[in-house]
């Protein structure tokens, strides 16, 4: 099982390697996940320099792939080369979910066309410009297609992605993990408030 997070020059810390962390609370051996980008190394809006773990050819034959945040994302959707690798990316085959300013990478490839999405407040004018509606909420998933709004929300996607691909056990796990000591049930009812409107229903239990 292969999670790519797409992370590009610019990016924002919070948005990448938050999830990059809840998500690598999962330990299978099958279980991998890397950052993606477009060359050797990105720097990020602070300046800290990441390698390149998987290329964005990569990332688009995931199982998973979040599209991460930053401060030049309207750069990169006006960036010939990216936008054609990213175009390998299908919601059919793959769990695609987007950060903050990641939703105007999805809408800009047009797999937000009637899906409502959630971004952060800068963002916002650009994705409805866009032609997509933004909710006023940190997470909204449909089908396999998720997004979240603000750094803090990052959570959110891993989990999501964590349930999705490894069980709602896993993903409980994964953020009982990282919540705050002494706020860990709260933390956790607030995540599965927002995230489990938004998974498939159990399956029902057989005769």
């Amino acid at each position: 099982m292969h999670i790519a997070i797409l992370t590009f020059e610019g990016y924002n810390e919070l948005d990448s390697l938050i999830a990059l962390g809840v998500l690598n609370r999962v330990k299978t051996d099958d279980w991998r996940v890397t950052i993606a980008t477009p060359g050797p190394r990105v720097t990020s809006m602070n300046g800290v320099v990441i390698e390149q773990m998987s290329t964005l050819e990569e990332a688009c034959a995931a199982d998973a792939v979040i599209v991460g945040s930053g401060i030049a994302t309207r750069e990169v959707t006006e960036d010939p080369a990216i936008m054609n690798a990213l175009r390998g990316l299908d919601p059919s085959r793959q769990l695609i979910a987007a950060q903050c300013s990641g939703a105007l990478v999805l809408a800009r490839l047009g797999l937000l066309d009637d899906i409502p999405a959630c971004t952060d407040l800068t963002t916002k004018p650009w994705v409805v410009a866009a032609g997509v509606e933004v909710l006023n909420q940190p997470f909204h998933a449909k089908e396999n297609i998720a997004t979240a709004g603000g750094c803090l929300a990052s959570h959110y996607l891993a989990a999501w992605i964590i349930a999705r691909l490894g069980g709602n056990d896993a993903a409980e796990g994964a953020l009982r993990y990282v919540a705050p000591v002494g706020e860990k049930e709260e933390y956790i009812e607030r995540a599965w408030r927002n995230i489990a409107p938004y998974l498939p229903a159990p399956a029902p239990a057989l005769a």
